[in-house]
């Protein structure tokens, strides 16, 4: 947002949010399919049977401490889906009210990745060179933070 801001107040705040993220998923993935990969934190090795299993991908035991209480696991669901703009501004408006977080929307060959959250954006491209014209495209929109973020 405008002078680092992280939360939306307004409409035209959220306006502003919604067109920037837009704007970077257009860049990365206009005419393709994408995956929207969600997690689902658990203390459990099982899916949650109130999850729906659409989409259930794999999970992964994060801290494997030796009380089952503490253990923690994460469940991914993936989605694949086209992008298309403004497929996701619900879920994304749900990002940038950290209602959601941890969503990575993919190519199908895991090569870009966005990882947006409230506050902003991460982007993984797969050549240093495409990820400085990025962020040289968007410079405006980079904290005013010494290091940009």
């Amino acid at each position: 947002m405008p002078e680092s801001k992280r939360y939306a107040e307004n409409e035209s705040e959220y306006t502003v949010v919604l067109e920037r993220y837009n704007t970077v998923l257009d860049e990365l993935f206009a005419g393709a399919d994408v995956y929207v990969i969600t997690p689902l934190w658990t203390t459990e090795a099982e899916v949650p049977s109130l999850q729906p299993v659409t989409g259930y991908w794999q999970s992964l035991l994060v801290e494997d401490d030796p009380d089952p209480e503490f253990r923690t696991y994460c469940h991914l669901f993936a989605v694949r889906q086209p992008w298309r703009r403004g497929c996701m501004d619900e879920l994304l408006r749900d990002i940038a009210d950290d209602k959601v977080a941890g969503v990575l929307i993919t190519d199908t060959r895991m090569q870009r990745i966005h990882y947006p959250y409230d506050g902003g954006a991460d982007v993984f491209l797969a050549t240093s060179e495409e990820r400085y014209r990025m962020r040289d495209r968007h410079a405006e929109w980079l904290s005013s933070h010494l290091s940009g973020l």
